[in-house]
């Protein structure tokens, strides 16, 4: 998502490394790199013009503070002082921020408008599993009767959410919006929401249709819903709906599918109407309010960790996540508790931008291998998992060679890499393990942390300084902090080194058993 603009901004800030201070001639040149940028992610010229503009004399006409705020010294270098003027910027020309919902109608009426393709109908039950969690009980209306499966297509989003849908077929949208609402009165429903029709170019049926709708049902919010990569398109498609609609606010779609993303910065600007919320992928929890801060600080590459925190926290239930960390730190985390885990993360989106919205990130993001990204890996994860029983998942210290050749059989991997996995996972539960007795004895904790520093000094931790066979981290997750290598390129073992190697788990496995029976 915004590829495009965060390289732009990134590369600005490279023009400034190094220089003592801002001047019209170093800024120059970093501001070319934020309007190209800008331009290639389809931001309306107009609004380039107007940004760069108030950058600059932003950047160049603010005095740079010295003293913080207790009197104590503050470095800020040109590049720090650029970029505070860039996010400054990007955050009034979103803002400001109105997620709000206009719920005090009997029922309320919220009305879907925007073009075919746009993610109305996905959008629609995005918005009404919002309003379930909020303890709301609305009304789905298919007024689309033009767009092929579409009456249809919200049916089972219906259905999956237990929220009824109003349909009569061949019945006039206008009409049918109207019945609609006096349904939602004699059933006890405190919300409808409306998905009109769309088409594929802005037309004067279609207008005189949705307005004879908003006419007629008097909806207390009217959504536009725009694809943000139709790019320019975008501006002046809303710039028309709302001359003749005067919409209440935006929802922007499919940010996770688009590297340019300009939509976002022009369409507050130029019809000066807020952004309520950004939806992403087709999961009909993907959908957040509009965050400017968060946005900004997503573009220039810092992350944005209370959005971060937000998914987290819809995903995640609590009691689960403190059981699990009970176990975590006793080193009792089985593989059932892993692959929840995993299934928790993929719920909160890829790979890549999960890790794009960790503050400090998305710099590294281009240094990182893209198959350690690549969210397949986390499908050969699960399929080794998956392939075990389940008395192997709840107690992993039964498996052995004999049960990895079957394991591999089952999922199409090798005993090499079910081996692989199953040693990191044993290296994790041990580090877990030691942690969880570190955090209870704070002494022992110091004396551990000086022999890994002797250690990694030493070169005696591989991986780099990580733990040995870990790769930097957890298993089965490639390339983040606490997860496995990506596809390892692996050493091929000689006869006698693979006869070693299964001497000594057989070995361990001995000691394991005697320590159970004590």
């Amino acid at each position: 998502m915004l590829d495009v603009l965060t390289s732009g901004f990134r590369n600005a800030k490279l023009k400034l490394q190094g220089k003592a201070q801002l001047t019209e001639d170093n800024i120059a040149e970093a501001l070319r790199e934020v309007r190209t940028s800008l331009i290639q992610a389809d931001v309306e010229f107009g609004v380039v013009k107007t940004f760069i503009a108030q950058v600059k004399e932003r950047a160049l006409g603010e005095i740079v503070p010295v003293k913080g705020p207790t009197g104590q010294d503050v470095k800020v270098t040109p590049q720090d002082w650029f970029i505070k003027a860039c996010y400054d910027e990007l955050v009034e020309l979103m803002g400001p921020v109105d997620t709000s919902i206009d719920l005090s109608g009997s029922p309320a009426v919220i009305m879907m408008i925007g073009l075919q393709g746009s993610g109305k109908t996905t959008t629609t039950g995005k918005l009404a599993k919002k309003l379930l969690a909020e303890g709301k009980k609305p009304l789905l209306v298919a007024a689309d009767i033009y767009r092929p499966a579409a009456i249809d297509q919200l049916m089972i989003i219906g259905r999956k959410l237990g929220v009824p849908v109003f349909s009569i077929n061949g019945m006039d949208p206008v009409q049918l919006s109207k019945l609609a609402i006096q349904q939602a009165r004699n059933v006890g429903r405190d919300v409808v929401i409306i998905d009109t029709a769309g088409r594929l170019a802005v037309d004067d049926a279609l207008m005189e249709e949705i307005v004879q709708i908003k006419t007629t049902v008097k909806p207390d919010n009217v959504f536009f819903v725009v694809d943000s990569m139709i790019g320019q398109d975008s501006v002046t498609t809303a710039a028309e709906f709302d001359r003749r609609m005067d919409f209440t606010g935006f929802i922007l779609t499919k940010l996770d599918g688009d590297a340019r993303g300009g939509a976002a910065l022009s369409i507050k600007s130029i019809t000066g109407k807020p952004v309520k919320f950004l939806g992403q992928g087709e999961e009909l929890d993907k959908l957040e309010e509009f965050r400017p801060e968060g946005l900004a600080q997503r573009i220039l590459g810092f992350g944005d960790v209370v959005g971060l925190m937000q998914d987290f926290e819809r995903h995640v239930d609590k009691d689960q996540a403190e059981a699990d960390a009970a176990k975590l730190l006793e080193g009792q985390f089985s593989y059932d508790d892993f692959v929840r885990q995993l299934q928790t993360v993929r719920k909160m989106g890829p790979i890549r931008e999960i890790m794009a919205r960790i503050p400090f990130m998305g710099d590294m993001l281009n240094q990182i291998p893209a198959e350690a990204l690549d969210d397949r890996e986390m499908d050969r994860t699960l399929a080794i998992i998956q392939s075990m029983t389940k008395q192997e998942r709840k107690y992993p210290a039964v498996l052995d060679q004999g049960r990895f050749a079957r394991i591999a059989g089952g999922c199409g991997r090798s005993i090499e890499d079910v081996a692989a996995l199953h040693e990191r996972f044993q290296q994790a539960q041990v580090m877990m393990k030691g942690l969880g007795g570190m955090m209870q004895n704070p002494a022992a904790a110091q004396r551990q942390l000086q022999q890994m520093q002797r250690q990694m000094q030493q070169g005696g931790m591989g991986g780099g300084g990580g733990f040995p066979g870990m790769g930097g981290g957890f298993p089965g997750m490639p390339g983040m902090p606490g997860m496995g290598d990506p596809e390892p390129a692996r050493k091929t073992l000689t006869p006698s080194e693979k006869a070693e190697r299964r001497r000594k788990q057989k070995a361990a496995r001995k000691a394991r058993k005697n320590n159970r029976k004590r």
